[in-house]
């Protein structure tokens, strides 16, 4: 397998083979610890093609795709948060989703995709990133600690009707500038 890649942005056209990619990469991650009727009404609530075009197109969010000879191997989701207070100048920038086909797990994909999401959240202005970890994937805690994330709390998530947690992981970025950018 040749480790040649391009990250880029996701286009509208993207919205079906970027749902199909979530569905798969959710289902090869979580399915094996969980009840497949919970991983059934998951997939259905987050990643039909509708829903992916819309989270593309939306103002507030970015959608990374990384592609090889053509087809999407991983993608990366990440949008904005809201200040926690009005003293709080720069908001984080949440990684909402990221996951690769695990045929390209090892191949250092990943690293180059985090790096493109630290990018794309400095140039918008944010004094970290946070995202949630299943408490129970130990394989993504540490590559997020190896990235530079920190554990700061837990925050509940809901896999169809089954009520589990989320660790809350940090990585602080440099100092924000004066005019942030948009996240896209």
């Amino acid at each position: 397998m040749s480790a040649r890649w391009t990250i880029r942005a996701a286009r509208e056209g993207d919205a079906a083979a970027l749902a199909e990619l979530a569905e798969r990469t959710f289902r090869d991650t979580f399915a094996v610890d969980n009840d497949p009727a919970n991983m059934d009404l998951h997939c259905a609530r987050h990643y039909s093609p509708a829903i992916q075009a819309a989270e593309i197109a939306s103002p507030t969010a970015a959608t990374l795709v990384v592609e090889h000879e053509g087809e999407l191997i991983a993608y990366a989701q990440l949008g904005r948060q809201p200040r926690a207070d009005e003293n709080d100048a720069a908001p984080a920038v949440e990684i909402y989703r990221f996951y690769a086909l695990s045929a390209w797990h090892g191949t250092g994909l990943a690293a180059a995709l985090m790096d493109e999401c630290v990018a794309l959240a400095r140039e918008a202005g944010a004094a970290a990133i946070r995202l949630g970890v299943w408490e129970r994937n130990p394989r993504a805690i540490r590559f997020y600690e190896k990235h530079g994330f920190a554990v700061v709390g837990s925050q509940p998530f809901v896999l169809g009707n089954d009520p589990q947690l989320d660790l809350v992981m940090v990585r602080p970025l440099a100092p924000p500038s004066e005019a942030a950018a948009p996240i896209r």
